[in-house]
């Protein structure tokens, strides 16, 4: 059942009255507060309930915990959601795959290996169901009989991209998880291209480890998964990339890689498989 609390926010992002995470954090975020909002909560609830969508808020008992400090800007305290929301509460369980739009067979392969021992080994997969590899650990890990948690950078009315629509009904029957922080479509190309990064680190935040599949440097092609990676070491959320020296040195599809490497993260070989 969805609570007032989050209705009532649901309303008030519609409305134009929280304006971001950081405006409600920091005007709202005391339920007390929230008695200064007037509006028609029974208009907004039969939306909702057109929209056949779940709300949970801050304020609400089961909302998922957020495991480590951040800036007030990146603190969610509104998810829309399909499917089983208690997956984000045991962060050490989900492990998030991310990686390049355009990933070549061989890189598949390996990623589907990668995501098979890690559903075996009972992890969920945490991914942003974009094309390529966020569509290939969704997939593997469905088919390898695992959950998985999809993060939209757009609404649960209007699935991005459009193609993997029906991706997302088959995690939610197989008893994952979809959801996004965004009620309302973007009003700019900024802004729709901005909900992107955000929802990177989201897959950061609510996940105990990370892997990069494979990416290029920025302004050398997709390079999108950085932002994850990035916010993953804010975030003290081990990192692993995958990465073969002998095959993959002068590959330009590996070169954040590489730079991840160097950096500290971890190689992701079948020792590192066996040891999770």
């Amino acid at each position: 059942m969805i609570s007032e609390s989050a209705t009532l926010l649901y309303a008030a992002k519609k409305e134009g009255i929280i304006k971001s995470n950081a405006h409600f954090w920091r005007e709202y975020s005391s339920a007390d507060k929230l008695k200064n909002i007037s509006l028609d909560l029974e208009k907004y609830a039969r939306e909702i309930q057109n929209f056949d969508v779940n709300l949970i808020c801050s304020f609400d008992r089961d909302f998922p915990p957020l495991p480590v400090p951040s800036r007030l800007s990146e603190k969610p305290f509104l998810f829309a959601y399909r499917g089983d929301i208690s997956l984000l509460n045991e962060r050490d369980k989900n492990f998030a795959v991310v990686g390049s739009l355009t990933p070549t067979e061989i890189i598949l392969h390996r990623e589907n290996a990668s995501v098979a021992k890690l559903t075996e080994r009972g992890y969920h997969i945490v991914s942003g169901l974009a094309a390529g590899c966020d569509t290939a650990a969704h997939m593997t890990c469905l088919a390898c009989g695992g959950k998985t948690i999809a993060v939209l950078p757009s609404t649960l009315s209007d699935i991005y991209p459009k193609e993997n629509a029906k991706l997302a009904e088959r995690i939610v029957k197989s008893g994952g998880l979809v959801l996004t922080e965004y009620i309302t479509e973007p009003a700019t190309r900024y802004d729709r291209i901005r909900r992107f990064i955000e929802r990177d680190r989201l897959q950061a935040m609510f996940a105990g480890k990370i892997l990069l599949i494979a990416s290029h440097l920025p302004g050398q092609g997709d390079s999108g998964s950085r932002h994850a990676m990035e916010k993953a070491k804010e975030y003290d959320t081990e990192r692993f990339v995958l990465y073969n020296p002998m095959t993959d040195d002068s590959d330009p599809l590996f070169a954040l890689n590489r730079n991840y490497l160097q950096e500290g993260s971890l190689p992701f070989t079948k020792r590192t498989i066996n040891d999770q």
